[in-house]
């Protein structure tokens, strides 16, 4: 295969993403060259298509900062051909050609073994953000929630929101949903989710500490939502976040660390240590359930990629898009 489909973001005015033959010799340089079966869109990868951030280190560029395919070429022994893997973060789709094209070539330091009981599909069906959700569930567990609190996740609807309250709900936790689509209310509760809750009741102006309520919390909003998450945190509570689609900016006060001991916890999928990769993955094999993961896909091919990363970014996607590759 001396050449393969491929989305590519170029440069330029105006700046744009097209779908077009590369050569194989395009490639960047990486000791394991995979057939790609699978890639999802992601809010990163809407600010890199679209241009609405700047996402992108270099140009031309394939976005898809996840993967998932067979080894068809390795130079490390590591990996065989015929082997099937999984790519998330390491900055592909910024840095390094990324997932939405039919072949990549990578470093074999950032590949993990697709673990049993998954499928290609289905592990881009979780994809980064069912990784940074299972890494977010990780962490508060590491702070241990107290089980009669009720756990908060914020952008309940998006990728990696569905799968926080899916992973959440599956442990045994009370999830409230927080959502500023209010017509996703029978989605969230097929996840598991308890309580539905406006998005605006966390925006409004609030004291410095409010009532006790929950125990632990997802963000994957940030700004002025986890603003209004935090004073809301019981005694000992943690809140992983992980997004900041709602903004970079935190105003908050020192109250809820200095007066609850409220945990605010960093979830970072990029740069991730490969060890707690490979326990992610394979938790995530064993406890997500497979009929709610279906629940939250849609599979779309890669012509369609360029509209749908419009519509992520106006919030207009639910759960996760996985790109299908190939046949």
């Amino acid at each position: 295969m001396q050449s393969f489909k491929a989305l590519v973001v170029e440069s330029g005015e105006p700046y744009r993403a097209v779908l077009r033959e590369a050569r194989l010799e395009e490639l960047p340089p990486g000791e394991v060259l995979v057939r790609v079966a699978y890639s999802s869109l992601n809010y990163k990868d809407g600010l890199a298509i679209t241009g609405a951030g700047k996402v992108i280190r270099s140009f031309p560029m394939v976005p898809g900062i996840d993967l998932a395919g067979v080894v068809l070429a390795s130079e490390s022994p590591e990996f065989q051909p015929g082997d099937e893997v999984i790519l998330t973060g390491y900055g592909i789709g910024e840095r390094h050609w990324g997932g939405m094209a039919e072949l990549a070539r990578v470093r074999a330091e950032w590949l993990v073994p697709l673990p049993e009981g998954l499928s290609l599909k289905e592990a881009m069906g979780i994809g980064t953000a069912g990784f940074t959700a299972m890494l977010a569930l990780m962490a508060l567990e590491a702070h241990s929630i107290d089980p009669a609190r009720e756990v908060l996740v914020t952008g309940a609807a998006g990728g990696v929101g569905s799968l926080a309250v899916a992973l959440l709900a599956q442990r045994g936790y009370r999830v409230v949903a927080a959502t500023g689509r209010p017509g996703e209310e029978a989605y969230l509760r097929s996840l598991g989710a308890a309580e539905v809750l406006e998005r605006s009741l966390l925006t409004a102006p609030a004291r410095p500490l409010e009532s006790e309520r929950f125990g632990g919390a997802v963000d994957t909003v940030g700004g002025a939502v986890l603003a209004g998450v935090l004073p809301r945190m019981a005694y000992g509570g943690s809140v992983a976040a992980c997004g900041n689609a709602g903004g970079a900016r935190l105003e908050t006060t020192v109250f809820p660390f200095i007066l609850r001991g409220v945990n605010l916890l960093g979830i970072d999928s990029v740069m991730c240590p490969r060890e707690k990769r490979r326990l992610a993955w394979q938790r995530l094999a064993r406890e997500l359930p497979k009929a709610l993961l279906e629940a939250t896909v849609k599979t779309v091919t890669l012509d369609e990629v360029p509209a749908l990363a419009q519509a992520i970014l106006q919030g207009q996607v639910r759960g996760r898009v996985v790109v299908q590759l190939a046949p």
